[in-house]
This record gives structure tokens, sequence and C-alpha cells, in this order.
């Protein structure tokens, strides 16, 4: 990509440049924002390093490219960490300075920053690139400060400190020197006082004078003079503010070279510095980008139309497709649309928004049209309708013609707070990969972390990892745990559950492999932690295989996990203990009774008095031990039609699921979701079962509503190696208080 490079001087900044270009990019223009008054060295900002901005203008000249400058007319008057276009900010300026560098420059379609730490600077840089449509690139982002301060030195730039603000830096010691000589200094500050050795704190600001991105000349300080900004006898705050200086030249004057005529033309202006004009107020209007269409035109009264949802005190799931609609529909964007618009206006039945949405199940009948899914998604769930963050969210390729459910097929799980904390980091980086879109990496909501669904892409690359199925699945759960260290906690303590979507380009043969990277990577990554000094309690999660037509990307595989995010120790909660507080016989068994060989259709991961996780996996074995009674045959390994002892497997089902969530003192109000996975190969319509589910929940008297959600599948197990399962239920519950209340099963 053809990149701008935001530009403060310093030295997270140049770096960033020399990152974008050791990832293929090329840095075709700067831009910097200076004080509108030339005189001042630094401004009240929260966003703008301008120590030190006299001496910007040379880096045209030492690097052979544009400059665009320009001075800030706003200042902080939108506080918020998620920013929103407000007129009169700093930030808008910004927005006017990156417009017209697209304007001259239309091949630019990235911004270089130098953010390492701050949410608050990187989220307004991803807003204006956002509203220009162009991509950020943070590759300094949520680094080790104390590898990147040695890489930078170890890569020469040359950067000397032109503010001090912490303890144990002295003006008059450590102003105007090298950061590869203040480097021992930095590290003991860190060890005594916790520092941040890049200056992330605010505790020092540099200015580069050389690096090897100035191939033309370095900049050589003359004069200089020291101002005292607060004597403060324990963190004095020093500015060094340059008065003079010349460039040294490092040969014959070498310029961008590509085929950009308006380019080429810009480096031959005089000085290559261009000072950007312009109103905010008026620059910055009617500039977000309007949504792809009009949600309010969608017709939404469909007879095909079918939703179904749970009802909980403080979460509940929506489910909604198009029932017989594979010879009717119109296409993709106006099932998705006509979804979309019914779930908005149920959500809106209650007083609620996307705003209050956890996450989204995006199913989709065909990969080639994710575009145009994206492209429609984006007319309803935008930032500006969810100012808490967006949902997180997975997209799923299913065999939804063959079920008869249309092209799309989407789940939401919604809260009726707003208590949620996102993590939405749209800049392109090292750190995990970014959501270009309004989707969000994880939602964090009472204690559980809802992770986006996750692919095998390099991060600063956001290509798959060569290698095929098994590279994918390590990096894929190497991105997802670097996803769970912004929430301080890892897939290797913390994992309630996985769901690996495996896609049927996977070769058979690397399936089993598949199942031992899974098992193996948390095992590996708990003795890394322990390694490190770090003991925690450590969970057993559920895990399943979902085979599936194809992912986004053509990937081989995704990984969705959910993980347990405690508000305090685990083992200080006050449980119930002994008996279970849930009534001993269900009202109806149908003639079952709790046997040792029914454990081995169960997984499951409980945290007592929090979450009760289960897996119940129906195989062709444990279909036939179901319905032994029913056959006319001694033969008990013989598999019956699925679909004449469809309701027996139903009532076992749900007989099991009660025992188990009974046993652990949870009850039918406590779940969240019930998922049913189905094969379509079995030639049972989805419909058929969920409504076979509900009857077979009317005969236990239990009247609440309860979503049984039925995902069509090419195959389904709680091993990789087969995939072969009748069907899965996958049930999810949460108890809204610790301390246990009597409980009735089906009450």
């Amino acid at each position: 990509m053809k990149v701008v490079a935001l530009v403060s001087g310093g030295k997270d900044s140049c770096y960033a440049m020399m990152k974008c270009i050791q990832y293929g990019h090329e840095i075709v223009a700067l831009a910097n924002l200076m004080p509108a008054d030339i005189t001042v060295d630094e401004l009240d900002s929260y966003m703008y390093q301008t120590v030190g901005h006299q001496i910007i203008v040379s880096y045209a000249e030492c690097m052979g490219v544009p400059l665009f400058r320009r001075q800030i007319k706003g200042t902080t008057r939108h506080q918020e960490l998620n920013y929103k276009m407000t007129h009169g900010d700093e930030v808008e300026d910004m927005f006017v300075l990156l417009k017209e560098v697209k304007r001259q420059i239309p091949s630019v379609t990235a911004v270089s920053s130098g953010a390492i730490a701050s949410d608050y600077q990187r989220l307004r840089v991803e807003s204006i690139c956002s509203r220009l449509g162009l991509v950020s690139l943070a590759y300094l982002w949520k680094q080790d400060q104390s590898l990147l301060l040695d890489e930078m030195i170890a890569n020469e730039i040359a950067a000397i400190t032109v503010k001090v603000a912490a303890m144990g830096l002295d003006p008059g010691k450590h102003l105007g020197k090298e950061i590869s000589f203040l480097k021992p200094h930095l590290h003991k500050l860190k060890e005594l006082y916790g520092i941040n050795v890049c200056g992330e704190g605010g505790e020092y600001e540099t200015l580069t004078l050389d690096c090897p991105l100035f191939t033309n000349a370095r900049i050589v300080l003359d004069e200089s003079q020291i101002f005292l900004d607060s004597p403060d006898s324990i963190a004095p705050v020093g500015i060094l503010h340059p008065s003079k200086y010349h460039l040294e030249r490092k040969g014959e004057p070498v310029f961008m070279h590509g085929s950009d005529k308006t380019l080429e033309f810009l480096q031959k202006e005089v000085g290559s510095v261009f000072e950007v004009q312009g109103d905010c107020s008026e620059e910055s209007e009617n500039t977000c980008q309007a949504v792809a269409c009009s949600t309010d035109s969608i017709a939404h009264s469909d007879n095909r139309l079918c939703i179904s949802r749970t009802r909980k005190e403080n979460t509940f799931s929506i489910s909604c497709w198009l029932q017989d609609s594979s010879k009717t529909s119109a296409g993709l964007k106006e099932d998705l649309s006509i979804i979309l618009k019914h779930i908005e206006s149920e959500l809106a039945v209650y007083g609620f928004g996307w705003g209050h949405v956890l996450y989204i199940h995006l199913y989709i009948a065909d990969m080639n049209e994710f575009a145009i899914a994206n492209e429609t998604y984006v007319a309803f769930i935008t930032q500006e309708k969810c100012p808490f963050g967006v949902p997180s969210r997975s997209t799923i390729e299913l065999p939804l013609l063959h079920a008869d459910l249309g092209r799309a097929y989407v789940e939401v799980l919604v809260a009726n707070d707003r208590s949620k904390n996102v993590l939405h980091v749209q800049s392109i980086s090292s750190w995990a990969p970014s959501c270009i879109g309004p989707y969000s990496q994880a939602t964090l909501h009472k204690e559980i972390l809802y992770m986006a669904g996750q692919l095998g892409l390099d991060p600063p690359t956001m290509t798959l990892s060569c290698g095929g199925a098994i590279a994918e699945l390590e990096q894929a759960l190497k991105n997802s745990e670097a996803v769970a260290k912004c929430f301080k906690c890892s897939l290797s303590t913390s994992a309630i559950s996985f769901i690996v979507y495996c896609s049927s380009h996977v070769p058979t043969s690397e399936r089993q492999a598949i199942e031992d990277k899974q098992k193996s990577f948390p095992r590996e990554l708990r003795l890394s932690q322990i390694d490190g000094g770090s003991k925690c309690k450590v969970l057993e999660p559920t895990v399943l295989y979902v085979l599936v037509p194809d992912l986004p990307k053509r990937s081989f595989v995704e990984v969705k996990p959910t993980l347990f995010v405690p508000e305090e120790d685990i083992e200080s909660q006050e449980v119930a203990d002994g008996k279970s507080l849930s009534s001993s016989i269900a009202p109806k068994s149908w003639g079952f009774e709790r046997a040792d060989w029914q454990n081995t259709c169960i997984q499951k991961c409980v945290i007592s008095g929090k979450i009760c996780a289960v897996l119940l996996s129906i195989t062709t074995n444990i279909a036939a031990k179901i319905v032994s009674k029913t056959l006319e045959t001694n033969d008990r390994h013989q598999v019956p039609p699925m679909n004449f002892h469809l309701k027996r497997v139903t009532q076992f089902c749900i007989y099991l699921l009660d025992e188990v969530v009974a046993e652990n003192n949870f009850c039918w109000q406590d779940i969240m979701s019930l998922r049913v996975y189905l094969p379509t190969g079995l030639g049972l319509k989805p419909e058929a079962v969920s409504l076979m589910f509900k009857d077979v929940l009317a005969e236990t008297g239990y009247t609440a509503e309860l979503l049984c959600n039925v995902v069509p599948v090419l195959g389904v197990s709680t091993s990789a190696a087969a995939m072969d399962d009748l069907l899965v239920c996958e049930l999810f519950a949460r108890q809204s208080k610790t301390l246990l209340q009597f409980k009735g099963k089906f009450n």
C-alpha cells in the first residue's frame, strides 16, 4: 500500500515508518500537525506531540518525500475514549490534513502512526481513517516497550530527548541526550518506579535527527535552550527548544520514484512542503460515509420469516432465518436485509438497539458473497448505533440452501444493559489481526469474554499463515491469546469453550492433527506461563469441531473461544456446597435412568454459581442405546432411522441436559443459549428438529420461552478426526448471582 505517515518528530513515528517498509508498504508522503503559534513549543493537547516542531519541516528533504503540514486550530473537546466527529476538536485538524493529502495523492490508501499503548490516540486515528476510507497501520501497537526501545536503537534511530517529565529524569542532565545513551538509565527507572521505557506515559518525548529513512541528509542541532516548565523537586518538567540547526548531506538528493505522476510533481516542488489550510467546521461536514442502503425502506413483513428467542433476566438470544426460501430468495442482500431489519424491530420492542448486542453469529450460504454480506451488515450495525462498542462477530458458510433456510441466518446475543467492555482495534499491527469494519475482536460482559472468530492470519500482513490447516490453527490460537491478554486472561487457564470450525477443504488426513494441536497449544502455553511465575486456577474447556463448506478468506479453520474473566478470585467466592438445591426428580424422565455410559457423551465446564457450559454428543452408538427398547431386533448396534426415532433422541437430550444442569445447581431459567448442530446428511429439516425440542420441553411442563437454535452443518463432533456425530447439543447457562437460591427443575 502507498502510505502517508503521521510524524511528530519522535522516535515512534519514525520507527513505525520503518516497519511499514519492512512489511512491503511504500511511504509516499508525511503529515504533521503543529501549533498555530510557531513560537510555542508545546500545546496542552491530549493528541499531539509538538515539542521540536520547528525541525519537522526538514523531514521532507531528508527523506525525499512531500510533507503536508497544518496548524492545530481545534482544542480537546471530545474527551470520551471513543471519538465521534466534534466540531472544533483538535482531531478534526487531522481529518482536514489527511483529506488534503488524499486529494493531492489519490493513490494513498493507508496511514501510519506510532501508537504503542494509547487507546485514546489510536481510536482517533482509526476514526479519521474510517471517515476517509483509509487503512490505519500501527505496527508498534501492543509491543513490549523494552524490546521496542532496543529495536529502535539497533536499527540506528538517532533520537534525542526534547522533553522530560518523570521521577528520575533531570532536565539539566537528560535533555538533549540520545536514547542509546539513556537506555540503561531508562531500564533502571522502570525497575525502580515502573516507568514506560518508551515514554508512553508522557515520561519523555524525543526528536529524531537521523535514521535509515533519512537517505538525503541528517539533522544536526547547533544550538538549543532548556526551559523548565515545572521545577517540581520530585519530577521536574523540562523542554528543549531547538534554536539553530543545519542539514548534513549524505550524497546526491534522492526522491521517491514510481508511476504516480501527481506524486512525482509534488516531489519536484521547492522544499516539498505544503501548508494545508481550510476550516474544520466546513471540511468535516457530512464526511461520515453513508451506509450502503437505507434501512428504513426495507420491508420485513414476510411469511417466510422465522424468529425465536430466549428470555432471561439479563441476557437473551434472538435467532432469525427465512424458512423455505431456497427457491424464492432474491439473493443474499435481500435475505440478510429482511433478517437484520426484523431483529432490529424485535430489539426496539424491548427498548433496545444494536448497542445492546454482545455477539453476532452471521451464517451465509455462499462465502463468495462475503463482500455483499459485509456491505449489507454495515447498513444496520454501525459505530454510531453502538456508542459503547460494536458487537463481536463470527462469519461462517453453512449449507443453508440444502436446509431450505435461505441465504442468511443470524443469531444475536443481547444484554439488557450497556455494561459491556469492547476491544475494537481497526489498525493493522503486529499485535493481532485487525477488525476493519463494525465488529470487535472481543466483548466482555458480566465476567464472560465473547471472542470473535479468529482466523490464522499473520497480523502485520493480514495474510493466512502458510503451511496448511495446522499452521493456520496455531496462528489463530496465538491471535486469540493476544486478544485474551488485553483482558488479563489466557486461553490456557480461562477458556470455557472452544468451537473450531473446519472447512470441508481440510484434508481428512489432517483432522486428527488439528485436534492434537488444539489440545497441546493451551498445555504448552500453560507451561510457559508457569516458567514465568504465573500460577492460576485452570478451567477445563469444552471443545467442539464443526465441519462447514467454507470460511472467510478460504481459510481452513476458524476458532471461536469463550473465556471466563472473574471480577474476583474464583476460590474466594461464596458458593453453595453439598446436596443440589434443585429437585432430585424431573417431572418427566421418559423412563431414562442415570447410567455411567451417559458420561461418555457429555463434556462440561462448570464454574460453581457462575457458569455451566455443556456439550452433549449423540453418536450412532449412543443413538442405538437410546432407542434400544423400541428396536425389534436384539442387535443394539443397529442404527434406527433418525427421523423415526427423533422424538426419543430429543427426549434423551432434554433428560440428560436437565440432569447435568441440576447436578451443578443450575436450572433452565439460567440458560442463555441452547444450540443444536444438525448434519444435513441426515435428511432432517432444522424446522422439524426445532419443533421437536419445543414439543418435548412442553411435555415436561416447562412453559417459559426457550430458543432452541438448530444450526445445519456438514458434520460435527467433539473429535476432529470423525465429525460424524448424529447431532450435538450445546448449552450455555449463567447465574446472575453468586449465592444460590432454591431452583427446581423446569420450574
